[in-house]
């Protein structure tokens, strides 16, 4: 199925979760310092592991940077 991550369409199989599509990025697991949102809602990092997808869901990964 495609689902969209970071504006970009992307490939996922059927049974694909938040968790494995964060890791498929390379990012940690863990989530530290990563928030993510499934079409525009907030997914606690405690739900990565048990949401998937639908058809065309938009997902977007944001990490926390430094700097100023």
């Amino acid at each position: 199925m495609t689902v969209v991550v970071n504006g970009t369409p992307t490939e996922v199989a059927s049974d694909a979760t938040v968790a494995g599509v964060v890791a498929g990025l390379g990012l940690p697991v863990s989530g530290a310092g990563i928030a993510v949102a499934l079409n525009g809602e907030v997914v606690p990092r405690s739900a990565w592991a048990s949401t998937g997808f639908g058809e065309r869901d938009r997902l977007e990964v944001l990490g926390a940077s430094q700097g100023g």
